[in-house]
């Protein structure tokens, strides 16, 4: 059987400060592991991808936005018998949320992501 937990202050004694700074000490490394846990999973992976990730996670968010937007149409059009109608605006609102999608991504992306070196800037010695 488990053991009740203590729960009564320790017995007073001059150690005072010692509980206080312990308790202070305890609260710092409590706010340092929030700040890290709050930090946005986006920033710590977008920083190290590479461009072919960069460009697939891109390229996949606009294809499934309009996948999704041409889907809920298809099956709203079965379900109301409005033939294309309904399929074909909800695949153009896809097209137009994939875009907004893309941009905002990159934005985040180019955000998170070291600045270029002047190596990356200055041209190699072989370009024209």
């Amino acid at each position: 059987m488990k053991q009740p937990q203590e729960t009564r202050r320790p017995p007073s004694t001059d150690r005072r400060g010692a509980l206080t700074s312990d308790l202070a000490a305890r609260i710092a490394r409590a706010q340092e592991a929030r700040r890290v846990a709050d930090k946005p999973r986006g920033e710590a992976a977008s920083g190290n991808m590479s461009g072919l990730a960069r460009g697939l996670r891109l390229g996949s968010e606009f294809v499934a936005a309009i996948l999704v937007g041409a889907g809920m149409g298809y099956l709203l059009d079965q379900w109301l018998q409005t033939s294309p109608w309904l399929m074909l605006i909800l695949l153009l609102l896809g097209f137009v949320a994939g875009v907004m999608n893309v941009v905002r991504t990159a934005a985040q992306m180019n955000k998170v992501a070291p600045p270029p070196t002047v190596a990356d800037k200055a041209p190699d010695q072989n370009d024209e």
